[in-house]
């Protein structure tokens, strides 16, 4: 299998009965997944969908997520999904950016998308719960030659970086099956495992819960994560074997109660997207002693880098691992050449799940995905590497440390977030002069964001309150900042540029000291 929707199509012809997808009271067998997909492959040619076009998907963890994956792939064509916590402003981004030629989406979502129409008038929308998607399905599947390989583009996801609008990561074919196989491995997933899909199917660690499930014939169980009590209670209800989470996510769940069945049953939890504190890891492993824990760490350019063997936790506390089999990991120097074990430097990811760059950007492609010297006298073409961005070292036997970004990206709760578009909106606030946006460390969170301004306005807690309400409309919840502080002026460094270290350190010894200018924006005074 080389093709995404080719993991569900063998499953199928073997084991047409095995459950592929549950959603609450619903389920899928592969044939049937194979079946649907297929004829929505059909429904979405006759919108003119053909191969190289970009179908954004904008729901929450539900089976058409899946559908419409494979029914992409079937034709060709390139699957977006977008996060179902963005902003109609947000979403418009993805949307004028990727070129969308259809919108899937739900009725519950149609407020946020209904002046999007009026914007693109040659965007199809689909909406799932009424008759628009359904009509789709009816189609009958068409016979299709195969035109495409695995090294074309089967997704974009949207991530954000330091500056500007989110970018999209061209992901191919050969990224999420190789990925898939790879992580399903060392995992240990086989056919009668029942992975919980609860991060959004939109973060590459999401949706691979997916396709880890398919490409061993499992099945995967999609629900939203709400609150730590209800996730248990569908870890019990739906006899769940594996578990993927975030920091945060595991620190809801190792302060609450576990079914003694529940904890049996769960083979595995993995958790990615920021450092899993000790000591929620120490509380998770007495909530769950049967269960094996895998740090990993991962980035959407490259999918998955390193993990941890849970038989090495206790031994390295805090290590994101070593490299995935048949990927390589490298830590660079600024001149390209290796860091010493204990010397910080960039993580530099080699093989099959380097993604093929970002989409409407080859600068910045060029930047980030460049190639690797080969082998003195080898002959050979340099192979191109991703340059995380990512500042980590080694310890003697190889294991690495994650220690830090190179730039000023935000990380809350496992989501990447782009401090510019913070800004952006501080700045429509009227009376704002100048505003930043920065992450301070948070037990829970990892970060939480902490935004300074500066304003001329001699009445600052209505400002403050501006920023409250601004902010909660058109930013999604994970991008609202917890805190504010009205600043005299925001540091800047030699170049002009906010200083953001400066800005930290200046905001960290404020609240160090119950500094009553630091507000809380969680809770209206």
């Amino acid at each position: 299998m080389t093709l995404l929707h080719e993991m569900v199509d063998g499953t199928a012809a073997r084991h047409a009965g095995r459950v592929a997808l549950v959603h609450g009271a619903r389920s899928l067998t592969y044939a049937e997944l194979c079946e649907r997909s297929s004829r929505l492959a059909t429904g979405l040619a006759t919108l003119g969908v053909t191969r190289g076009d970009r179908v954004v998907v904008f729901l929450q963890n539900r089976p058409e997520v899946a559908e419409v994956a494979l029914a992409c792939s079937r034709l060709g064509a390139i699957f977006v999904p977008a996060n179902p916590l963005l902003r109609s402003r947000q979403l418009q981004h993805v949307i004028e950016d990727s070129g969308a030629r259809v919108l899937v989406t739900s009725q519950a979502a149609l407020t946020a998308v209904s002046d999007l129409a009026a914007r693109a008038p040659a965007l199809s929308l689909v909406v799932c719960d009424t008759h628009s998607y359904e009509d789709l399905i009816r189609h009958a599947p068409a016979p299709r030659e195969r035109a495409v390989v695995d090294i074309d583009p089967a997704a974009i996801l949207y991530t954000s970086g330091s500056t500007g609008r989110p970018k999209g990561v061209v992901l191919s074919h050969r990224n999420l099956v190789s990925g898939a196989q790879c992580v399903s491995e060392y995992l240990g997933n086989h056919a009668d495992d029942r992975l919980l899909a609860a991060l959004p199917l939109s973060f590459d660690y999401g949706f691979s819960q997916l396709t880890t499930a398919f490409a061993v014939g499992a099945c995967a169980v999609t629900v939203q994560f709400s609150t730590a009590a209800a996730l248990i209670q569908e870890v019990q209800a739906q006899r769940i074997t594996g578990l993927a989470g975030v920091p945060t996510m595991w620190a809801h769940l190792a302060d609450s109660d576990w079914p003694a069945d529940a904890a049996q049953r769960l083979r595995y939890i993995t958790s990615s997207g920021g450092v899993l504190l000790q000591a929620v890891l120490r509380q998770l492993q007495k909530r769950l002693p049967s269960t094996s824990v895998f740090s990993m760490y991962g980035l959407t350019e490259a999918f998955r880098s390193t993990y941890l063997p849970p038989g090495e936790l206790a031994k390295r506390p805090g290590s994101i691992g070593k490299a995935v089999p048949n990927q390589e990991i490298r830590v660079l120097r600024p001149d390209g050449s290796p860091c010493a074990p204990g010397e910080v430097g960039e993580l530099v990811h080699r093989g099959s799940f380097v993604t093929l760059g970002y989409w409407n950007d080859p600068a910045l492609t060029r930047q980030r995905f460049r190639p690797l010297p080969a082998p003195p006298n080898a002959g050979l073409t340099p192979e191109i590497a991703v340059f995380s961005g990512d500042r980590v070292r080694s310890d003697a036997d190889g294991y690495l440390y994650f220690v830090g970004r190179e730039d000023g990206l935000i990380k809350v709760s496992g989501h990447r977030v782009s401090p510019s578009e913070i800004e952006e909106v501080l700045l429509e606030v009227p009376g704002i002069v100048e505003g930043v946006a920065v992450g301070v460390a948070d037990e829970v969170l990892g970060q939480r964001i902490v935004v300074g301004i500066v304003t001329a306005a001699s009445d600052k807690a209505a400002i403050v309150e501006a920023v409250r309400q601004a902010t909660r409309l058109q930013l999604p919840s994970f991008m609202v900042p917890a805190q504010i502080c009205v600043m005299n002026s925001i540091p800047r460094n030699v170049n002009g540029k906010h200083d953001r270290a400066a800005v930290v350190a200046e905001l960290n010894e404020r609240m160090a000291r119950g500094d009553a200018g630091v507000i809380d924006l969680r809770n209206p005074r």
